[in-house]
């Protein structure tokens, strides 16, 4: 049975999770790396496989079935996304929430005249979170959602800090709030702002000569990012990030809270849990899923854009239906 032939778009942490998520999966293989780093300067983990400009992509249409797009969200995907999408079927993990309806359009767009598929916002939130707020909501209408995220690395933030100008180097972490935490976890529903659930602190490496107050209010009045949280910033030297902060560890909560009954006398508390030694490679190995169910859409002659809620999880899995019914209904 013939592979489905994956290609990345970009090789940082979440490049290099992709193409080890691809070794896991039999049915998929690496074909390509597309970088705007000099090609000859990526060490690619598989062996053979080619490593090319981002702007050759196009030569290579034929070659690859998926593309999965592992750029910023902040900068890269908004202009990744649909210009790939016109070219090849893309799975990528935008994960600036308050946008993804607007990117969302601008992809679908791209992929419908092209005749692609695009499956955007994929990882575990934006995507398995976003499901499990989902199911909660339908199964429990008469409720409250809770998410909370951390303590962890956060991709997208830490990126999103790194563009700032004058900063050479960031990590950032989410950490929920504890007492927030608790009251949800005890049946509360307490009616909390984004300020109230989560703290956002920032280790920052800053350029020689660089303003640090004019990069700390940057960072603290980013919109989407860090505006709306207490943020917290330090500067630290590139040895001390290197030491301390090379990890990327991650984990997050997603409840649901509900009554049932005739008058609302039962209540329920529905918790889901994830603790990631690695966020990247944990996020890689959801998008290769995703690369999967975009391969079949693809044969099916689907088109446009989709988002984890359109995907049935049958189609996530190189099993059957009969093994994954067997197994796990």
């Amino acid at each position: 049975m013939s592979k489905i032939r994956v290609g990345i778009v970009g090789y940082g942490n979440l490049g290099r999770g992709v193409e080890l998520a691809i070794k896991q999966n039999p049915d998929t293989e690496l074909v390509a790396v597309f970088t705007r780093r000099r090609p000859e300067s990526i060490n690619l983990i598989t062996k053979g496989v080619p490593v090319y400009s981002i702007d050759s992509a196009e030569e290579h249409k034929d070659e690859i079935d998926v593309m999965i797009l592992c750029g910023g969200s902040a900068k890269d995907l908004p202009e990744q996304g649909p210009k790939f999408a016109s070219i090849f079927n893309t799975v990528d993990s935008f994960d600036t929430h308050a946008k993804i309806p607007q990117y969302f359009e601008a992809v679908d767009t791209a992929a419908k005249k092209s005749g692609k598929v695009s499956i955007i916002s994929v990882g575990w939130d934006p995507g398995m979170f976003s499901i499990l707020r989902l199911y909660g909501d339908c199964i429990l209408p008469e409720g409250k959602g809770y998410t909370f995220w951390g303590k962890g690395v956060s991709q997208g933030h830490s990126d999103a800090v790194r563009r700032v100008e004058g900063v050479a180097d960031a990590k950032q972490y989410t950490i929920p709030v504890d007492s927030a935490l608790e009251a949800v976890r005890k049946g509360l529903n307490p009616e909390l702002t984004t300020r109230q659930k989560h703290i956002r602190e920032c280790f920052v490496v800053a350029k020689e000569g660089a303003d640090k107050a004019k990069i700390e209010s940057e960072i603290k009045n980013m919109p989407d990012y860090f505006a709306d949280y207490d943020t917290i910033v330090h500067f630290i030297s590139q040895e001390e990030l290197d030491r301390e902060h090379s990890g990327m560890p991650h984990g997050g909560f997603v409840f649901r809270t509900g009554k049932t009954g005739n008058n609302g006398e039962n209540s329920h508390v529905v918790e889901y849990s994830i603790k990631l030694d690695s966020n990247p490679e944990f996020t890689a190995s959801i998008l290769v899923a995703y690369a999967r169910a975009a391969y079949r859409l693809s044969k099916e002659k689907v088109s446009g854009a989709k988002t984890v809620f359109d995907i049935p999880p049958s189609y996530l899995s190189p099993k059957s239906s009969i093994e994954i019914m067997t197994e796990f209904l």
